[in-house]
């Protein structure tokens, strides 16, 4: 695609850094099979092919509009297109400049600032989000549906105490992440106890936060970056003593920390940590490929589950069908699940400042998740988890627990 960046943006290191990628896309179109927005909505301009034309528009100099800012927004980052396109345009990059420059060129309402800022607020830090659940969970009831729906109607459970491993063959990090251990602190819990039984020892370091993914994807760069910073002061020194690697359960989660090293390229101070700290990151499905599984049994014998591969699993990190394989050889039957590739309307806040576009995108998941008839719902992301068991009497869990719950004595 031809571009021709407005003298205003000409010296801006980040616009340069995105002009090779607005030249990659050659509008070929095949995005527009895989981008949940299009398939639902049928306007180029909420496919990634019209998103990237908007933001050419305004790196030219063209008007930007309260119009261009809904297209955008209404992406979820799934990044399904950046696993279709042949070019390899690496489009969320893109979009997270694009929607930063739009923000400050068409300021939204006060009434929507305000919200926006208060739910950022609620969700980065954890200790403030499991008090505000505790407080808000008696008027459940009374609050604004898009907001009921992410508060969890019952306190969690207590969980067991970490597993102690004696001479640990290795030791990995725990990211303790900012939702998950109000929401389902079972999850981190199975994490400990699973690596336990296989000789891997898991550390957490409180002062390690949230990964920066809410304000990032909310245009809120510098309050990202000032979190990356923090993760990334707390979890190097922990890494350059020793500790083999950064688990991180949460799927959405993992995908923001391999991008350190790319956030935090043009900061001499951090960019080497940020790179190493990013290098550390695993999914557990990645961790768990690197063990020996036979400790762990077969504790899916006889049980038929549908797996929900997160967005950020499949495209964001790259990892399509590593935890479907990990779970077939710990004797799970997956069912068969149509249109795998497409997000269920999590995506972050997303479900929150677009409930009506992510209701449907549940709805036609769920329906495919639960053609065939299966025990239960895997997932291997809390957002997706918490989204999709809103949705259906069928139980939802995450993978960990799943393979928890047989653990041999």
């Amino acid at each position: 695609m031809q571009t021709s960046i407005a003298s205003q943006f000409s010296s801006e290191p980040a616009v340069q850094a995105v002009e090779g990628i607005l030249r990659n896309c050659v509008h070929c179109g095949f995005c527009l099979a895989t981008c949940p927005t299009y398939q639902l909505l049928g306007s180029e301009l909420d496919s990634p092919r019209g998103r990237i034309y908007l933001i050419k528009q305004l790196l030219e100099g063209q008007e930007v509009t309260a119009t261009t800012r809904i297209h955008l927004d209404r992406c979820l980052t799934c990044r399904a297109c950046e696993t279709t396109c042949p070019s390899g345009v690496t489009y969320a990059r893109l979009l997270d400049l694009g929607r930063e420059l739009v923000e400050e060129r068409v300021p939204r309402s006060l009434p929507e600032r305000t919200f926006r800022r208060l739910l950022r607020f609620a969700l980065v830090d954890r200790d403030r989000f499991a008090l505000l659940a505790r407080l808000g969970r008696p008027f459940r009831a009374l609050l604004p549906a898009r907001l009921r729906g992410g508060l969890p109607a019952h306190a969690p459970a207590a969980s067991p105490p970490p597993a102690k491993v004696a001479n640990p063959r290795r030791t990995v990090l725990l990211l303790l992440g900012c939702v998950q251990p109000t929401l389902r602190p079972e999850i981190d819990s199975a994490a400990t106890r699973l690596l336990a039984r296989l000789g891997v020892a898991t550390r957490t370091v409180p002062q390690a936060g949230c990964c920066g993914a809410i304000d990032h994807h909310m245009a809120a760069p510098d309050d990202a970056l000032s979190r990356i910073r923090r993760n990334v002061d707390a979890w190097y020194p922990e890494l350059e003593a020793g500790a083999d690697a950064l688990l991180v359960t949460a799927s959405g989660c993992g995908a923001m920390v391999k991008e350190y090293g790319h956030l935090l390229r043009d900061d001499p101070a951090y960019a080497e940590r940020a790179a190493r700290v990013a290098a550390a990151a695993r999914d557990p499905a990645e961790l768990f490929g690197e063990l020996d599984l036979a400790p762990l049994g077969r504790p899916g014998e006889g049980r038929r589950i549908a797996f929900h591969a997160p967005c950020t699993l499949q495209h964001g990190q790259k990892l399509p069908g590593i935890t479907e394989t990990l779970l077939t050889g710990l004797g799970f039957e997956l069912a068969p699940v149509a249109d795998a590739h497409l997000c269920c309307g999590s995506a972050g806040t997303y479900s929150v400042l677009q409930p009506e576009l992510s209701q449907q995108l549940r709805t036609h998941k769920l329906a495919n998740l639960e053609t065939h008839g299966p025990e239960l719902i895997a997932t291997a992301n809390i957002g997706c988890l918490h989204h999709l068991e809103a949705g259906t009497s069928t139980r939802v869990v995450h993978w960990l627990e799943l393979v928890a719950e047989r653990l041999p004595a």
